[in-house]
């Protein structure tokens, strides 16, 4: 079989196309996959058996459906329509299979002139490039020959989930790329050319290999392969363009839910689909109506233990302390793992099974059971047909004993509704006895629970209850929101003697009562006193200071309502509504001139219909605000420590000079770090609490400038770091390695505002301009200033960053080091020697000579 060109025309980055007639455009007629119009005016199908991807090529872009708009992966982020860890898995499979794509201008540019365009952030380079290598080549570092994709994965130099993602988006969008040539070449061709061998072959073809499934659907947050991402992609009628279209979606079980699949269940009635689709009804309203919220998220369940002393303690760690039953507790876990997620309720976070197990919130002898609690969620696989069942037709099939999954429907039904495996949602029963998630005499069992159906037990009342009872003998935490059992005595007099918890009682009497509100969110609205209390205007540590003058007494109900809605209202006036900024607070108007946020959510802002809380979770915002990391630390080989980069430096684990530039780093983008407790703090504290020394102390300090402002000597004002480059208070090779570590960690920090802002806000300001972005985007060795300890290679800050991993429970990034061998004098500090002068005597008459304290 002969290879065809590459679907792109050439494998290797093509020249700029003119912009066509009308490329420029919002599309109005977006056609389904299946349904692209040929030149001729005849409808193509593009199904499962004919090669759509050969006329198409790979995902252009998205399409978003409120608004009928088409934009890059890139802007869809910015506008905060894409996450960033998606657009970078869809930008990579398009650097991997020829070019990034403007699908706006109809332009295709290689990964470096896109950078410089403007089209993909320069924090995005190296991730870029290193899957650009995908389609132009990997060079062998021992025979210095181009390698294809497939042979750079066997020699280590991609990783191999990122390779296999790759590999795949190739073979969906035509075949491997051979990159001598730049063709591409079907499966079986490959393999004979040792581009791909059986074994990778089998994996990328098994639909069934988890493996394979390297890509996010953003409407759905579900793991997919790329070719399946091209089966839910529309076309551009007037370009060709394959896109991601971005509905209106909610986040619910482990993934997002359409406003198609709220309709289906019977959650939403087909009037409010309508004002959803047209935008009279916002997704944000629809989300927080409470009965919505009960299928998208379900009620709380039992997260914790609380100890009579107040002490509160995780499910495990009350098996472990022998203060649960290990059947009991064992139980309330599966419930926890059949209904969403394993809680830690001291730090208030919820896990998967795996997570859970990795972090030390259960223990690995639990993980296969709580695993198979979990597939109620995604499904169980039926073994002879490979059909997902849900928990109750795997208690039918018998792949469940029935006493045990029928406990377990009930604690679903208590805790929200029926789950849909897959879905992402639980189901009104109708739906779910229509479905055959549940069939008519198991929906009257639930209804009316026999004595056989208590398989939880209260550890207070030594009673077997139904799991919708023993929530009722469970209080509510203020600091959280979550339920917890009482331990010890009887739980009603325990909830009477401690103030700090809400019993059952009083959580009823709150739900009761209605408080209207003037601002905010629940402008005109009557709203429970309950869900007034746990709404995200009140801080916990309000919530709890509250909580207690109330259960103590001290204030009467109508004052504490009084109290709540006043806080309420006063968090959601414009004033008030602030972010923590690298040194200073951050008002949303900073945000809006910076284009960070957009007027629409400026205005929700600005209404109180959103939160500081809810913009701040939003990753495009957070990037601005409080950056993406800077090297934390390094990791210790074989014993996997964490340790500081002073603290490196004073093992001699690192030279001085690496490690000062990598401490100046962090100084110039925000914060110094401390890996080992998990803190950031600025130069002053980091030098008071021991983190760094006073030898490194000043330089810190000139470095730290870079984030709270240089002062003009002329002016008195306060300029960037940039400016104060381009006015020589700061050397232009030491500067230019410190904006790079600014770019490399969410952007150029502007000083006034205490934030980073976009590049082109950036321009704008005098911040950056267009020479000094072309010179970081194609780096020389003058502009490497970064120092790799384990290959010795001088590499840009964001190729250091590359190098790294992220810690799942901190969120830091740790440079692995390959030795514990002590570092010699490096370049850095050999040059710092060689300007010092000691006088050393040399003759019997005590005469004395000055020589420098190294030698050539």
């Amino acid at each position: 079989m002969e290879s065809k060109p590459a679907v792109n025309g050439h494998a290797a980055p093509v020249p700029h196309q003119e912009d066509m007639p009308g490329a420029n455009h919002s599309c109005q007629d977006i056609l389904p996959c299946k349904q692209k119009k040929a030149a001729d005016g005849d409808v193509m199908v593009m199904n499962a058996s004919s090669e759509p991807l050969e006329a198409a090529g790979g995902i252009a872009g998205v399409y978003v459906e409120a608004s009928k708009k088409i934009m890059s992966f890139y802007e869809a982020t910015r506008e905060h329509l894409l996450s960033l860890d998606s657009a970078l898995c869809l930008l990579e499979a398009q650097a991997a299979t020829g070019f990034i794509t403007d699908p706006v201008k109809n332009r295709h540019f290689s990964v470096a002139e896109a950078v410089q365009l403007g089209l993909v952030g320069l924090e995005l380079k190296e991730r870029l490039l290193s899957a650009e290598k995908a389609a132009t080549g990997f060079l062998d570092p021992y025979t210095e020959e181009k390698i294809s994709l497939y042979q750079a994965i066997q020699k280590d130099l991609i990783g191999r989930e990122q390779g296999i993602r790759l590999l795949e988006a190739q073979i969906a969008t035509g075949g491997v790329i051979d990159p001598a040539t730049g063709c591409r070449l079907p499966a079986d061709v490959a393999c004979e050319r040792g581009f791909l061998d059986e074994e990778m072959r089998q994996l990328l073809s098994d639909p069934s290999n988890e493996d394979r499934k390297g890509f996010l659907n953003p409407s759905t947050m579900e793991r997919v392969t790329y070719t399946e991402l091209i089966k839910r992609c529309v076309v551009d009628p007037a370009l060709g363009f394959l896109l991601l279209p971005l509905k209106i979606t909610f986040p619910g079980l482990g993934g997002r839910v359409s406003s198609r699949d709220l309709l289906d269940c019977g959650i939403i009635n087909p009037d409010m689909f309508r004002d959803l689709e047209e935008g009279r009804v916002s997704a944000q309203e629809v989300a927080e109506n409470d009965s919505i919220q009960q299928f998208l998220h379900g009620t709380r369940s039992v997260a914790g233990v609380v100890l009579p002393s107040s002490e509160r303690k995780s499910l495990y760690q009350a098996l472990r302390e022998h203060l649960l039953m290990p059947g009991a507790a064992l139980m309330l876990l599966q419930v926890q793992a059949s209904t969403g997620s394993l809680t830690d309720p001291i730090q208030n976070k919820s896990y998967s099974v795996d997570e859970a197990v990795r972090i030390g919130l259960i223990g690995p002898e639990l993980h296969e059971k709580l695993s198979s609690a979990e597939r109620t969620i995604t499904g169980y696989r039926d073994p002879y047909t490979g059909e997902m069942l849900s928990l109750f037709q795997a208690i039918r099939k018998g792949f469940i004993p029935k006493d045990h999954g029928i406990c377990l429907l009930e604690a679903q039904m208590a805790t929200g509704g029926i789950i849909a495996p897959g879905r992402h949602l639980r189901v009104p029963t109708e739906t779910a006895c229509k479905w055959g998630y549940l069939d008519e005499a198991t929906r009257q069992l639930l209804s009316s629970p026999t004595d056989d159906m208590k398989g939880f037990f209260d550890p207070s009342s030594k009673e077997k209850l139904i799991y919708a009872d023993l929530l009722k003998r469970c209080v509510t935490d203020p600091n959280t929101g979550l339920l917890l059992l009482p331990l010890g005595g009887d739980s009603s007099e325990g909830c009477e003697g401690n103030h700090l918890f809400f019993d059952h009682r009083t959580q009823t009497a709150l739900e009761n009562i209605q408080v209207p509100i003037a601002l905010g969110k629940f402008k005109g609205k009557s709203v429970s006193l309950w869900k007034l209390l746990f709404s995200d205007y009140i801080q916990s540590e309000q919530r709890a200071a509250l909580t207690q003058q109330y259960l103590a007494g001290t204030l009467s109900t109508q004052e504490f309502s009084k109290a709540v809605s006043a806080t309420i209202e006063e968090m959601a006036s414009t004033a008030n509504v602030t972010f923590e900024g690298l040194r200073d607070r951050v008002t949303a108007d900073q945000l809006l001139s910076s284009e960070i946020i957009n007027k629409d959510l400026f205005k929700k802002l600005k209404e109180g219909e959103t939160s500081a809380k809810e913009v701040v979770s939003m990753d495009t915002v957070k990037k601005y605000l409080q950056g993406t990391g800077s090297i934390g630390g390094l990791l210790l080989p074989d014993s996997q420590e964490k340790i500081s980069i002073y603290q490196a430096k004073r093992k001699g684990l690192l030279r001085p000079g690496t490690s000062l530039i990598l401490l100046e780093a962090q100084a110039a983008t925000g914060f110094i770090i401390d890996p080992a407790a998990n803190k950031r703090y600025s130069v002053d504290e980091a030098l008071r609490v021991n983190v760094i020394g006073p030898d490194v102390y000043d330089k810190l300090l000139t470095a730290e400038k870079s984030v709270t402002g240089y002062r003009d000597p002329y002016s008195g004002n306060k300029i960037s770091l940039f400016q104060a480059m381009k006015k020589e208070l700061i050397v232009k090779e030491h500067a230019i390695r410190l904006l790079e570590a600014q770019i490399a960690t969410g952007g150029i920090i502007d000083p006034v505002n205490s934030h980073r802002i976009p590049v082109e806000v950036a321009y704008r300001r005098g911040y950056f301009d267009k020479k000094m972005n072309l010179i970081l985007s194609d780096p020389s060795d003058d502009t490497k200033g970064f120092f790799d300890p384990n290959t010795h290679e001088n590499l840009t800050y964001l190729q250091l960053k590359e190098k790294c991993i992220t810690e799942p429970s901190t969120g830091l990034c740790l440079l692995p080091l390959n030795s514990r061998k002590r570092q010699f004098v490096d370049d850095v500090t050999r040059r710092l020697f060689r300007s010092s002068w000691l006088p050393v005597s040399t003759s019997a008459r005590g005469g004395a000579e000055r020589y420098s304290a190294t030698t050539s």
